[in-house]
């Protein structure tokens, strides 16, 4: 707070209010959870692992888990059983901050901690020859889960990363009552595929048997098992989910998107230096100009911009605003730019340009 010149303390700046008021929620999010965990203890759920693809190269490879506490009932659901619960359920459960979690990749093992939201992200550092490889994880009086890992070679010249939703799904309803549908009410019945999507991206992977592809959100981990189950049962490609975790930081009161956006593009260029990216998103938030941006920083990381266009109702939907309202990004000079309302309209432009 500041002083004023006969040294008392001046009214504190609105921006102070601001910062102290994360702070407070912050600290109360972080308080909440752990008065959850210790509930949930009591009452006795049990540890739960969710193992999720993950990928890789010949040096590391990026592991993505999740520790929760369940009851024991819905902790024995298999993704069969759970396809009839629905989307609030996966928030009910409670994270299992900082579990031991003992991970087993090939001949080798490990022994992680997860964070505060009870989540496995890291990099382990180990030699693992290019293709598809299981991956076993378990936290403390859990049961053994198994995941997939693709490990991408170093002769790999192509890679696919996608958005997800107003991408690959629809839903028609307003971007803030969107949010809570998908992550609370609706299982993946519920979710339309885009039209033409999963088949423009079959066709990219049989083009492309040995490309990795990534689906990167800005949706919570809590909705992982959903998003897994609606890319299986719509013929997407397997691949790795990208998301985000909800609540407050020290520094905002929800996690930036488009910074967890910009932030796993720069990790998968610096990884991947090699591989040039195709990266399809929509035009209803912000996909065009990350990727614009990502493409002026790391120019030799991309293949294609593919962004698809909303209708008129569902851009008013996704963000407020017709198409026209916003400023139209200008594509980067050199990358090759498509847009297209369809899958279909869109495959046929990168047959065009040879990618498929």
């Amino acid at each position: 707070m500041a002083k004023d010149s006969g040294g008392g303390d001046l009214l504190p700046t609105v921006d102070q209010v601001a910062e102290e008021a994360i702070n407070i929620g912050y600290r109360f999010d972080q308080k909440l959870q752990r008065w959850r965990q210790a509930r949930a203890v009591q009452r006795g759920d049990i540890p739960t692992m969710l193992a999720f693809d993950g990928y890789g190269s010949p040096r590391y490879v990026r592991a993505l888990g999740r520790v929760l506490l369940k009851t024991r009932s819905l902790s024995r659901d298999t993704d069969d059983a759970a396809e009839s619960i629905r989307g609030w359920r996966s928030f009910s459960s409670v994270p299992y901050a900082f579990a031991h979690v003992n991970i087993w990749l090939g001949d080798h093992e490990f022994h992680l901690v997860a964070d505060k939201g009870g989540v496995i992200d890291v990099d382990l550092n180990v030699s693992m020859a290019p293709g598809v490889h299981s991956i076993y994880m378990q936290a403390e009086g859990s049961e053994v889960t198994e995941a997939k890992v693709t490990v991408v070679s170093d002769q790999q010249y192509l890679g696919v990363v996608c958005d997800v939703d107003d991408t690959v799904m629809v839903t028609a309803l307003p971007r803030p009552m969107l949010a809570a549908w998908n992550s609370f009410v609706a299982n993946e019945h519920a979710r339309i595929p885009t039209p033409g999507m999963s088949t423009m991206m079959d066709r990219l992977r049989r083009k492309h048997p040995n490309a990795p592809f990534l689906y990167l959100s800005t949706g919570a981990w809590n909705v992982a098992p959903t998003l897994r189950r609606f890319l299986t049962r719509n013929a997407y490609p397997a691949g790795a989910l990208l998301l985000t975790d909800w609540g407050p930081t020290t520094e905002r009161w929800f996690r930036s998107g488009a910074q967890h956006k910009v932030q796993n593009l720069r990790r998968l260029a610096l990884n991947f230096p090699h591989v040039k990216w195709i990266l399809i998103g929509d035009d209803g938030q912000h996909d065009p100009q990350i990727y614009a941006g990502f493409a002026e920083r790391y120019p030799d990381s991309v293949a294609a911009i593919v962004i698809r266009n909303l209708s008129p109702t569902e851009a008013v939907l996704a963000s407020g605003a017709r198409p026209s309202d916003g400023h139209r990004v200008i594509s980067p000079e050199g990358v090759l730019w498509i847009e297209a309302n369809d899958g279909a309209s869109i495959s046929d432009q990168l047959q065009a340009t040879g990618l498929l």
